[in-house]
């Protein structure tokens, strides 16, 4: 009984902690007494139950979505759908092509395999940059423009001095940024354009077609070497389907980068509505050629192949229509490209 009774006490004094509290009384300053408040009430949400709490603690913060937190919404949302979009348009494009064969299923899985490593050399890269350099110079053209419609648009100094205040990821970033806005940009007013030219965008648009087309270029004359690599040599029965629908989809590589650079545009200027729509019309078309292709017209992986092309290039013609109602991708100069910036910038400064 004792030491039940001393357990019990220890228990409810683990409860409570010592607190001291400040009081104050008839204006005059009393010492500071010491209160025992319960242990759970010194939590913000009550007592722990779990160990998992923590992970949980004022999650219902996490819906009181303030300004920015609705503008990361409207941007998160859109953009997370395009990702899913293609993933669920190609398990519907493999359950059409599993249907002629194994032999033909695991010729398209190591094309694809192979096409999808070669694109990522070049997605990632042209993706980030084109959203930063993009969003970027918007911000500086549009505030240089609402800045100079007064008729002050002799004044385009002023951008460089903006570009100065501009975070920095390196010694060579600023020198960079200065020089990036040619004065034709902030000019709009005078010449009539209702379009604003950014040169990141036009850049963007040329460098994804230049990759896209050497990435075409180099699969299709290396078919049957890149497969051979990955373990399709030649007498195998995978090597025919898999030569013809990698050949045939190489022919798509210049519309599959030139839409992500066009992505990444619209992801410069908060646009992920834009994108998905283009994305979800797409695969929409892919799903529908397909069966038709495939089994209608007996073209088999050929067909497939067809019906992928078709698809990405109408993803880069439906962004491009938007694209042009935007901005003007037709620079005024050659020099106003700034290809050097926009291949340049993104590297590190080597360490001496």
């Amino acid at each position: 009984m004792e030491n039940g009774g001393a357990a019990a006490a220890t228990n409810t004094a683990e409860k409570h902690v010592a607190i001291p509290i400040a009081a104050v009384a008839n204006g005059g300053g009393e010492e500071s007494k010491v209160e025992d408040v319960p242990a759970h009430a010194l939590l913000p949400s009550g007592p722990r139950k779990t160990g998992f709490f923590i992970f949980i603690l004022n999650i219902r913060s996490l819906f009181k979505l303030d300004e920015l937190g609705s503008e990361v919404l409207r941007i998160a949302v859109p953009a997370s759908l395009a990702l899913a979009a293609d993933p669920l348009a190609s398990l519907v494009d493999t359950a059409f092509i599993g249907r002629l064969g194994s032999v033909e299923i695991a010729a398209v899985g190591v094309s694809i395999a192979i096409f999808n490593q070669v694109s990522k050399v070049c997605i990632y890269p042209l993706v980030s940059v084109t959203t930063s350099f993009v969003a970027e110079e918007d911000a500086i053209i549009s505030k240089a423009i609402e800045e100079n419609s007064s008729r002050d648009l002799e004044k385009v100094s002023h951008v460089d001095s903006e570009t100065d205040n501009l975070p920095v990821s390196g010694p060579d970033k600023a020198e960079c940024v200065n020089s990036c806005i040619p004065a034709e940009c902030t000019d709009l007013s005078d010449n009539g354009y209702k379009r604003k030219y950014i040169p990141s965008v036009t850049s963007a648009l040329i460098v994804g077609s230049i990759l896209g087309l050497l990435q075409a270029i180099f699969l299709i004359f290396s078919a049957k070497f890149v497969l051979s690599i990955m373990g399709v040599k030649s007498g195998s029965p995978m090597q025919g389907p898999a030569v013809r629908y990698l050949t045939i989809r190489s022919l798509g590589a210049p519309a599959v980068l030139l839409s992500l650079a066009m992505q990444g545009v619209f992801r410069g200027f908060k646009d992920t509505k834009t994108p998905l729509y283009a994305t979800v019309v797409g695969d929409a078309a892919n799903i529908i050629l397909d069966p038709i292709l495939m089994f209608v017209c007996h073209m088999g992986v050929t067909g497939a192949a067809v019906a992928h092309v078709v698809s990405q290039y109408l993803i880069t013609l439906i962004l491009l229509c938007r694209l042009v109602r935007q901005v003007d991708v037709i620079p005024p100069s050659i020099k106003s490209l700034k290809f050097g910036r926009f291949l340049g910038c993104g590297e590190q400064p080597l360490e001496s």
